[in-house]
């Protein structure tokens, strides 16, 4: 099952733009959980199927009522009831995570790059819902930073409330999996490659990664029962730069694959939940592999105008288009050209 968080732009139910959670049916439509409820004379504990993917998940960890409406409706009718794509916009699956844990140095190429040891044990940082951003959303450059980087990643989001679980039981608390591109400013994070002379950075990750917009997450939530333990999955990122001698033309950054993660992600939600209670749409972004900008010779940064994509296998990409922290593009630019395009 792949579901969505959609808010409305045209329609009887626009004004507001209240956000709902919804369900993607083959024919590439919406269906929000709460016309396939009705449809099905159904509906969820404490009548929640109105609010989030978050709400639904506390409500139903398995799905278990949604995927019986589903089975129980009829197909006609749920189109009926579905909204056109060109109706709504999506948001990040879970728009406000409770918690956002990411992991660092979980890919063995990504650590070769960098001339590091092999870990023993995850390296684990935190992010707030500040950062998240949606499928088409611009990640806003600070003008603080110089080293604006992306990082491709498999992104797994918590079904059910995990305290001290173990790996042989991990799998049971994921609902399901997402894309995310963790935007890293390496100059703030203290990465000794982009520093410039005289320069230290924060000496912790937290401005570095978790800056407005910095965690674009989407587009769909695929369901834990379509994609198993989350391995065997290829991990890409591309980027069309606005200026250089390849501006206008995508140039492929990363190309990996789930099935390298030293930590899987029964393991990272055992070594996690010992000390961190997680709890239902808790994230947990896995790690990247090699390609990013900062370790490649000459170095690739994002700039303003600059139009980036990540895409993880059977779940889908995220576009990005680079602003300024205002917002703006370079006129003509490939982000300012997307901007216009998705606007129009």
């Amino acid at each position: 099952m792949r579901l969505v968080t959609i808010r409305p732009v045209v329609g009887e139910w626009a004004t507001g733009a209240a956000h709902r959670p919804a369900v993607v049916l083959a024919s590439g439509r919406y269906l929000p959980i709460a016309a396939l409820l009705d449809a099905a004379g159904a509906a969820l504990p404490n009548g929640v199927e109105r609010l989030d993917l978050t709400a639904v998940l506390e409500a139903d960890p398995k799905l278990e009522a949604i995927r019986a409406a589903y089975a129980a409706s009829d197909s006609d009718a749920l189109e009926s009831a579905s909204l056109s794509p060109d109706s709504v916009r999506l948001l990040a699956p879970i728009p406000r995570p409770g918690k956002i844990i990411g992991v660092g140095y979980n890919y063995l190429d990504h650590i070769r790059e960098q001339g590091l040891e092999r870990p023993t044990r995850p390296v684990l940082f935190s992010m707030f819902a500040n950062a998240v951003a949606a499928d088409g959303d611009p990640i806003r450059h600070p003008a603080g930073t110089h080293a604006l980087d992306l990082e491709a990643e498999l992104a797994v989001v918590i079904g059910r409330r995990a305290s001290r679980v173990t790996a042989a039981d991990g799998l049971r608390y994921v609902a399901g999996y997402t894309t995310a591109n963790d935007v890293t400013a390496r100059d703030w994070q203290g990465q000794p490659r982009a520093l410039r002379p005289g320069e230290k950075g924060d000496g912790q990750w937290l401005r570095a990664k978790s800056s407005d917009s910095f965690l674009p997450l989407g587009p769909v939530l695929v369901t834990a029962d379509e994609l198993g333990d989350g391995r065997g999955l290829r991990v890409q990122s591309w980027r069309t730069a606005a200026t250089g001698p390849d501006a206008g033309r995508p140039f492929q950054m990363q190309d990996g694959n789930t099935s390298h993660l030293l930590f899987g992600i029964a393991e990272l939600i055992a070594i996690i939940s010992a000390e961190v209670t997680l709890d239902p749409g808790d994230v947990i972004v896995t790690g990247t592999p090699s390609g990013v900008g900062v370790f490649r010779e000459p170095q690739i940064f994002l700039e303003p105008g600059d139009l980036v994509r990540v895409e993880v296998e059977k779940i889908g990409s995220l576009t990005s288009p680079v602003t300024d922290a205002d917002g703006s593009a370079p006129e003509g630019s490939p982000a300012a050209l997307y901007l216009a395009n998705r606007t129009a």
